[in-house]
């Protein structure tokens, strides 16, 4: 499902506008992306949870050169599944 076609699903179950879906999901992405800006985590009770995972620098090797690199440390985005997503699924 792409984009939107989600807006286009949640406007037709939630009764709303397109436009009016499309600028809540960007609104919550935006959201979202401040909190993990700041190394917050997000929760959505029955959904998941955003967080900032730490990774550490490391070495790597250049796969066509095969010449030793240093992957610089970074943060990442990660999303824990809950329990109610997790067992609606399976």
């Amino acid at each position: 499902m792409k984009k939107i076609d989600f807006i286009k699903a949640i406007a037709a179950q939630a009764g709303l506008s397109q436009d009016a879906v499309s600028k809540m999901l960007a609104a919550g992405i935006d959201i979202i992306t401040a909190e993990l800006k700041k190394g917050n985590e997000v929760n959505i009770t029955g959904f998941g949870a955003f967080k900032v995972s730490k990774r550490a620098a490391r070495n790597g090797v250049n796969p066509r050169t095969k010449e030793a690199i240093k992957i610089p440390a970074m943060n990442s985005p990660v999303f824990r599944a809950g329990k109610t997503l997790k067992e609606a699924v399976r």
